[in-house]
């Protein structure tokens, strides 16, 4: 039997079979909370701790890629496994790709499901390994993700909100792709009201101000008319 205090936050839109994960993982042991939309899922991941995320890929309003996307901007470290019909090995590569731990398609056994959660959990627990954006070197100007801050190269400390660490890490790790407004608003915001088109605007301003050596013309942070934003470090 598992340790009643992991918990796992359960993602599947599938009542039927959410029910039956659920009730086998409690027979296990485990804590589950199930939702059964990508919102939803964004929200309580948010307000409480869980040692593992089963994630079904096809949801209602945000796609589990684009779940575990948000996921991995604030946290490195909890396991995440999709469940999935798409049995295409691009759609395997994508979801191990923005930080996926497992993938297991549709229909499966649920013993083998029930191990690879063990197993997860396991590795979790002992402190894997987990190589990830944490920090980055923008114009001799040290980002630290973790602590929110910037590090000027004459020393002085300049304080990020959460918003912009998030931000500002989801551009950085797609950089030299356009990112788009609705993208930055699923996975930056989620499950938030949702901001204007300026508000984001403002972010950016913000960015070119911190980095960018001429803020009018700008080279580090792109707008992208009509779509979102790149960023392109050309240093």
């Amino acid at each position: 039997m598992a340790d009643q205090n992991l918990r796992i936050l359960l993602v599947e839109d599938e009542q039927t079979l959410s029910e039956t994960i659920k009730l086998n993982l409690e027979m296990e042991g485990y804590y589950v909370n199930a939702v059964g939309d990508g919102k939803t899922a964004i929200k309580v991941f948010k307000e409480a701790r869980y040692n593992l995320v089963i994630l079904d890929v096809m949801l209602p309003e945000i796609s589990g890629f684009t779940v575990c996307e948000a996921i991995r901007l604030e946290n490195l470290d909890v396991p995440i496994l999709f469940l999935s019909a798409k049995n295409h090995p691009n759609d395997r590569i994508t979801g191990l790709k923005l930080g996926g731990d497992d993938y297991l398609t549709k229909p499966f056994n649920l013993e083998e499901l029930l191990l690879r959660v063990h197993n997860l959990i396991k590795r979790s627990t002992a402190s894997k390994e987990v190589v990830a954006l944490s920090t980055y070197n923008l114009n001799n100007n040290q980002i630290n993700f973790a602590q929110l801050e910037i590090k000027r190269p004459d020393g002085t400390i300049t304080h990020l909100t959460k918003k912009e660490s998030l931000l500002l890490k989801l551009l950085i790790e797609k950089r030299n792709e356009v990112v788009s407004r609705e993208h930055i608003l699923e996975t930056v915001w989620g499950y938030d009201i949702y901001p204007s088109t300026r508000t984001i605007d403002n972010f950016i301003v913000t960015f070119r101000k911190y980095f960018e050596p001429d803020p009018s013309n700008p080279k580090y942070f792109i707008s992208v008319r009509g779509v979102g934003y790149k960023f392109t470090d050309q240093v």
